[in-house]
């Protein structure tokens, strides 16, 4: 590989809740709002971008056809500028921004914008799997004789692994509340003190994160029935089902030099891996060991962290596996309170992890989610200037 992959510039709209302020935006229109703000704040012309790599989950309805390339034309941007949707579920667009950096550093491409749209209000997730059932597919794995050899009929559940995580790692439901209450309240405080605000791009009136609630408290959660019978997780302690889109713009040196762009960071790491499907959630864990060793580096040499909260026992089986600082990891809460639109929150997340960066002036940023099929991206960045 060659050259750097630079991160010139990175914005989100805001998490809008289920049928809330962006239910009824068509997905294309989502899109295609990003990418035009994103590009409205470079000074390049939109032609010379090279692709548009997107996330997107239950590409079906308004969200099939490549959603990518169709938002990018909804937005009045050129059409010989092509594009391409990547499922690789709740860390597509994490991937997406894989895809891009590691097409500039290959030298291949000059600028490529990558990004994600989801809206769970009107294509609710699993939808692609529902429509199997049409066909006489009850799950995606129904009738693989191969799937059947190695994992019989185990059940694969994101409810069930989120319990399992919890039994695995010790983490009671007291922990587990205490851990979604302070996603809450430090989203409320990020949004209080205007920490979201160079990050966001106004969708009409609509400016500030649904998400975080200011009347929840730990006897709220405490009434709460588990999601699976006798299990541990409630509804408090999973990430909020949400609609957003995100976008990054990454430039090459040739790119930064011609169109003289002044770069805000730099993709230091990239890579994926993967875990135990049965368990699904905790390959985090994995590729953040395998992500710091790729990299030559240590957790203390992180100044901040992003680890998606699909669970409030994800990040806190990931902070107590590797030891990390929980003063470091999702430092304006996470998905517990701001949302997962999970196509679009893989850069939801990046964007929010470089802001944070140039305002507390850290220097290196690791962000990891976990995956449907038990996998995880880590994603490396340090902040320049």
């Amino acid at each position: 590989m060659t050259g750097a992959a630079y991160v010139v510039d990175a914005l989100r709209t805001p998490s809008g809740r289920r049928g809330g302020a962006l239910s009824t935006m068509h997905p294309l229109d989502l899109g295609a709002h990003v990418l035009r703000a994103l590009l409205g704040r470079v000074d390049v012309d939109p032609a010379a971008v090279d692709d548009v790599v997107f996330g997107c989950v239950d590409t079906v309805g308004p969200q099939a056809g490549d959603i990518a390339r169709l938002s990018w034309l909804a937005a009045g941007l050129p059409d010989e500028v092509p594009g391409v949707t990547v499922d690789r579920q709740c860390g597509s667009s994490q991937q997406a921004l894989h895809f891009a950096a590691q097409v500039v550093l290959s030298g291949t491409a000059d600028l490529v914008v990558a990004g994600g749209v989801q809206s769970m209000s009107q294509i609710p997730i699993g939808s692609a799997m529902t429509v199997g059932h049409h066909f006489g597919f009850p799950t995606p794995m129904s009738g693989s004789t191969g799937w059947a050899a190695r994992y019989g009929a185990e059940e694969i559940d994101q409810f069930r692994a989120a319990d399992l995580i919890a039994e695995k790692w010790a983490l009671g439901r007291d922990e587990l509340e205490e851990f979604a209450l302070t996603s809450h309240q430090r989203a409320l405080a990020a949004i209080d003190e205007g920490r979201f605000a160079r990050e966001i791009v106004p969708v009409g009136a609509f400016a500030v994160d649904e998400g975080p609630r200011r009347d929840t408290s730990l006897e709220k959660m405490a009434g709460l029935k588990p999601l699976r019978e006798g299990g541990t997780t409630t509804a408090a302690m999973a990430s909020q089902i949400s609609d957003a889109a995100s976008a990054v713009l990454i430039a090459s040196e040739r790119a930064v030099r011609v169109h003289a762009l002044t770069p805000r960071a730099r993709i230091h790491h990239v890579s994926a891996r993967g875990d135990d499907p049965v368990f699904m959630l905790t390959a985090p864990i994995r590729a953040t060991r395998h992500a710091l060793d790729r990299a030559g580096m240590s957790l203390d040499e992180i100044d901040l962290f992003e680890v998606n909260e699909a669970f409030a026992s994800v990040p806190l089986a990931w902070l107590r596996d590797l030891g990390a600082d929980p003063a470091r990891l999702n430092v304006n809460g996470g998905g517990i309170a701001l949302g997962h639109p999970i196509g679009a929150t893989g850069t939801k997340l990046f964007t929010t992890l470089l802001h944070e960066l140039e305002r507390t002036g850290g220097r290196f940023g690791l962000q990891t989610m976990c995956e449907g099929g038990g996998q995880a991206n880590v994603t490396i960045v340090e902040r320049l200037g």
